[in-house]
């Protein structure tokens, strides 16, 4: 007998490209019949983020940052062009609210109300919690680290990624 449960993948990772490999996954895995994928994906996502609407959220309202499981949410979803819509919208003015994505706010009300993003995110799925299956690798706040090689170290994505683009910029 043919075993036709579908292959259960997991994608670890953050940033644009975790969200880009869940989006081609899902397009690969629903391309011989769109009703029933053949993969069970599963995105464990890294919270390390700290520039941009993400990292304000983080720092001031000490949430996890939520974009970059805001952007495998949209990957994954059933209607991934109106879910991105939404979610990906930005506040182009507002005290406060300039720079913001609806999305992350979503999210870090979410977490608030719920006491963090895990029972959040099962209280609003009830029993449809496959559907969106992103789990934050870290429950409580982290930073990305760096040592350059000469005794430093850079703590932060958005400075890690001025350091590399500082030292590229002197080579």
């Amino acid at each position: 007998m043919e075993n036709t449960s579908p292959l259960r993948v997991v994608a670890i990772g953050g940033g644009t490209g975790l969200s880009a490999l869940l989006q081609g996954l899902k397009l690969f895995a629903r391309q011989n019949d769109p009703a029933v994928p053949s993969f069970d994906i599963t995105a464990i996502v890294t919270v390390t983020d700290d520039g941009g609407s993400s990292g304000r959220l983080r720092r001031e309202f000490d949430v996890l940052p939520p974009g970059d499981i805001r952007n495998c949410m949209v990957a994954l979803s059933e209607d991934s062009a109106l879910l991105s819509r939404l979610f990906q919208y930005r506040f182009s003015s507002g005290r406060g609210l300039k720079g913001h994505s609806f999305g992350n706010l979503f999210l870090m009300a979410l977490t608030h109300i719920m006491g963090d993003f895990s029972r959040g995110r099962a209280g609003l799925l009830g029993g449809a919690q496959d559907r969106w299956p992103h789990l934050p690798l870290y429950h409580r706040q982290c930073s990305a680290r760096s040592h350059p090689g000469d005794g430093t170290t850079v703590v932060g994505e958005t400075r890690i990624s001025r350091s590399r683009n500082a030292s590229a910029g002197s080579a």
